[in-house]
C-alpha cells in the first residue's frame, strides 16, 4: 500500500522555483513561486488548496545548494516529506529527453517521486547539521588550496628570484599566519558539530577507527552519504567512489581492461588515495598485501585502488556492526 497520495516536484533557480502537483495518475497543477520566504507559504497554502494533505504528500526536489534553503528551513518546519534527491538518478530515471524548461523539469521529478516513492529518503533535522560540516569542509579546503598556492609561489620565488622573495615574504607570510588561524577555527567549529550530535558521532567514531582514515575523511564520507544512509552497500558506495573497476567488453572485438568509471566523486577518491598511501606505510595487513601484489607484477595505482576498495568495505562494516575496527594480527 502506497504511503502517499500526493506528489509535489519543485524545479529550483535562483530567484524562482516551478511546482508541479501530480496525484499518481494525472498532473493536476503547476505553478511558479518566488524562491523566498513568503513564495514558500504561497506554495504550502497552493498545495492545501487542493485538498491535499501534508501528510500524505511527497515533496521531491533537486539538490540545488544554498538554492533549496527557503524551501528545505520552511517545509521541514511544517513537519512535510521532504526528498532531496540526486540531479543525476532524476534525470537517467526519464529516459530520451526532447525537451526542457522549469515546468517541464518541475513535472519530470513528480513523477520521478510518484514512481520511486518507496526508495524515498526523507529530509531529517540531522541532514542540516550534515549540511553545515559540508558547508565547513568546503570552506576549509577553500582556503587551505589558497595556503598552499601561496607557499607553492613563495618556494619558486626563493629560488630563481630572491630579491622579489624578500620583498613579497612579510605580507604573504601574513596571510599564511591568517589562514592557519582560520582553518584552527573552522576544525573546532568541525569538531563542537560532531560532538553536538550523538548520532553522527558515532558513526564518525567507527569510521576514524579504520586506521588510515582520519577526520576529514570522515567527515567527507558522512556528509555524502548522509551519515551513512544512502547507499545500501559497500560496493554501491566503492563505486560512488569510484574504486570499482568495470568491464568493457562486447561480443569479440571489444576487449577492454577493466577500468574505474570516469563518473565519480572525485574529492572522496583523492581523500581515499591519501588514506590508502597511509595504510600501506602504516598498516601490517595492508603493507603484506601491497608487497604481495608488487611481486605478483601488479600496477602500482592498481593495487593502491584495491586498497582504497579494502578501506570502504572495513568503513561501512564497522558502521553498519555498530562496532570500531579490530586489526588483525599479522604474522
Amino acid at each position: 500500500m502506497n504511503k502517499f497520495n500526493h506528489f509535489v516536484g519543485i524545479d529550483i533557480s535562483k530567484e524562482y522555483f516551478d511546482a508541479t502537483l501530480f496525484n499518481g495518475l494525472t498532473t493536476l497543477e503547476h505553478n511558479q513561486f518566488n524562491n523566498s520566504k513568503k513564495g514558500v507559504d504561497e506554495l504550502i497554502d497552493w498545495i492545501k488548496g487542493f485538498k491535499a494533505s501534508l501528510e500524505k504528500t511527497l515533496i521531491c526536489m533537486e539538490h540545488t545548494g544554498i538554492y533549496k534553503n527557503f524551501l528545505v528551513d520552511i517545509l521541514s518546519s511544517n513537519k512535510c516529506n521532504l526528498w532531496i534527491e540526486m540531479p543525476l538518478r532524476i534525470i537517467k530515471s526519464s529516459g530520451v529527453q526532447k525537451g526542457k524548461n522549469d515546468k517541464i523539469d518541475s513535472q519530470r521529478i513528480a513523477m520521478y517521486a510518484h514512481r520511486f516513492q518507496d526508495k524515498a529518503m526523507l529530509f531529517s533535522g540531522s541532514k542540516i547539521v550534515l549540511d553545515k560540516l559540508h558547508a565547513l569542509s568546503k570552506q576549509r579546503r577553500m582556503y587551505l588550496t589558497s595556503k598552499s598556492a601561496i607557499q607553492t609561489r613563495l618556494k619558486e620565488q626563493k629560488l630563481f628570484d630572491k630579491e622579489i622573495y624578500n620583498t613579497l615574504f612579510e605580507n604573504d607570510n601574513k596571510i599564511i599566519n591568517l589562514y592557519e588561524n582560520i582553518i584552527e577555527d573552522i576544525d573546532n567549529q568541525l569538531d563542537k558539530l560532531i560532538k553536538e550530535n550523538q548520532e553522527i558521532l558515532e558513526v564518525y567514531q567507527f569510521a576514524t577507527s579504520v586506521r588510515g582514515v582520519g577526520p576529514r575523511t570522515a567527515i567527507a564520507l558522512i556528509c555524502y552519504t548522509k551519515n551513512f544512509t544512502t547507499f545500501n552497500t559497500s560496493r554501491e558506495l566503492a563505486s560512488y567512489c569510484g574504486v570499482v573497476p568495470f568491464q568493457h567488453t562486447s561480443g569479440k572485438s571489444i576487449r577492454g581492461k577493466n577500468k574505474v568509471h570516469f563518473m565519480a566523486n572525485k574529492d572522496l577518491k583523492r581523500l581515499l588515495h591519501l588514506c590508502a598511501v597511509s595504510c600501506v606505510q602504516s598498516d601490517p595487513e595492508i603493507k603484506t598485501f601491497y608487497e604481495r601484489k608488487q611481486e605478483e607484477g601488479k600496477h602500482k595505482m592498481s593495487i593502491l585502488n584495491s586498497v582504497r576498495n579494502k578501506l570502504i568495505h572495513r568503513i561501512c562494516a564497522c558502521v553498519r556492526d555498530r562496532k570500531m575496527y579490530v586489526e588483525k594480527q599479522v604474522i
